[in-house]
């Protein structure tokens, strides 16, 4: 079986169900955090599509998630946003103001606090999460070195809000679950001694039940299909990304 496909996909989540894990959204967690618990956070970062059919897995196995969403029309849609909502899911603000407000923190807000009611104007928002910008020379959590979240009816962004030595965090960025030389702010440090390259490393592990207790998974659902030509042409092309971010880490 190919790695990054649905039905990779398919067999993790039934892993971590076979294996006794409960899942909770981001939110749920930090207002009542569970021993043996799974998080399933979505980058929702282009081909919106993906996360509706990941959502729609999740709902099928009786499981939900949490969504981040950008504005921008590869990942802003409403109709998208409100089906992932009634499903069950969480769903959060991908934001990336500062990149859009060329690293001003004071237009960085107004846009956040404008993108923030359009997305409250669609379903319920409690979190926030940043997005990377790769391309960009701005860190967008740098808007929070002069504003606080809090005071926007926001409970938490994980990069904050969550004690990464005692949550075990998975990312796919890079295409791949051991990217962070490839990544140039989706990374936290490893406090667990775990280093997994794909998804059938993690089933592997869990399996043998030595997964952490506490686990958040990051995906990026534009990365995932069953569809061959797809599957590789995006393969191909984060290719050609890691080389470009790891030359970003290696220049700055």
């Amino acid at each position: 079986m190919r790695d990054f496909t649905v039905a990779a996909y398919r067999c993790l989540l039934e892993s971590l169900k076979a294996a006794g894990y409960t899942f909770s959204t981001f939110s749920e967690y930090l207002q009542k955090p569970a021993g043996r618990t799974v998080m399933l956070r979505h980058d929702v970062d282009d081909r919106k599509l993906h996360s509706l059919e990941f959502a729609r897995i999740q709902h099928e196995h009786g499981v939900k998630g949490t969504y981040y969403f950008r504005m921008v029309p590869e990942s802003f849609d409403e109709g998208v946003i409100r089906d992932i909502h009634q499903m069950g899911h969480e769903v959060g603000y991908h934001y990336e103001d500062m990149d859009f407000a060329n690293g001003d923190p004071h237009q960085a807000i107004r846009l956040f606090e404008e993108h923030l009611e359009k997305l409250r104007g669609v379903v319920p928002v409690t979190s926030i999460c940043m997005h990377g910008s790769p391309k960009s020379k701005y860190d967008n959590k740098d808007v929070w070195k002069h504003y606080d979240y809090k005071k926007y009816g926001i409970v938490g962004e994980p990069y904050f809000d969550l004690d990464f030595k005692k949550i075990y965090y998975l990312t796919d960025t890079g295409r791949r679950w051991d990217g962070h030389k490839v990544s140039v702010r989706d990374k936290v440090e490893n406090h667990f001694g775990l280093s997994l390259h794909s998804t059938f490393d993690i089933i592997d592990i869990i399996n043998k039940n030595k997964l952490p207790d506490t686990v958040m998974f990051n995906f990026h659902p534009q990365r995932w299909t069953d569809d061959y030509f797809l599957w590789v042409r995006e393969k191909n092309i984060q290719s050609i990304k890691n080389i470009a971010k790891f030359l970003i880490i290696k220049l700055r």
